[in-house]
């Protein structure tokens, strides 16, 4: 019996589309697991580096000098964090995990950043306009910083052959709105050792 030239081609075929067709299965985990794919900075060395950070910064002197001085807690803003590194690093994702600490502690207040200042203060125009007199927001009552939160994210990457080593540097600084004096300076860091 003779197999056509048709025939082997057609069965080649389904055997190669057949084998390029795995079946992709996703298993749901707790956000708080610790899973590292890539080596890549993640969600959490973003968690673990702005609760550390968070930690150390409420609980240097600058704090309580500032509550004895004026009988309240400190009011900060989170300003820039600009992303260094050699990777996309959706800084974003970092500010809002260390407001979050920040917040959490109970022990500093936290405002908003421009962005979103400009978006209450939309929503506080219309408010005078469309809501009733007793539920209106006032003007002139927003709580201002009296501290600013910037910083980067840096990193180096040394690689031979199949093995890396990705170091990563965040530096943060805690700046006296009023008088631009740094009362804090902090640093992490992170090192990954990846074999591919």
């Amino acid at each position: 019996m003779r197999i056509s030239f048709k025939v082997i081609f057609s069965l080649l075929t389904v055997l190669i589309l057949a084998g390029s067709c795995t079946k992709k299965t996703v298993t749901r985990v707790s956000p708080d697991q610790q899973i590292d794919l890539s080596g890549r900075w993640n969600d959490v060395d973003s968690r673990l580096v702005a609760e550390e950070m968070a930690k150390d910064m409420i609980n240097r002197p600058w704090r309580n000098d500032f509550m004895a001085r004026n009988n309240k807690k400190p009011t900060i803003i989170v300003g820039v964090i600009s992303n260094k590194s050699h990777e996309h690093i959706d800084a974003l994702t970092f500010i809002k995990d260390l407001e979050r600490e920040c917040i959490n502690t109970g022990t500093i207040r936290v405002v908003q950043n421009a962005e979103f200042r400009e978006k209450l203060r939309e929503e506080r125009a219309d408010q005078q306009q469309f809501a009733s007199p007793e539920t209106q927001k006032k003007w002139g009552r927003e709580l201002g910083a009296d501290y600013m939160v910037f910083g980067t994210i840096n990193s180096i990457v040394d690689s031979e052959g199949k093995r890396k080593v990705v170091f990563y540097q965040i530096n943060l600084e805690l700046a006296d709105l009023e008088t631009n004096e740094l009362v804090w300076i902090g640093d992490k860091k992170i090192k990954k050792y990846i074999v591919n």
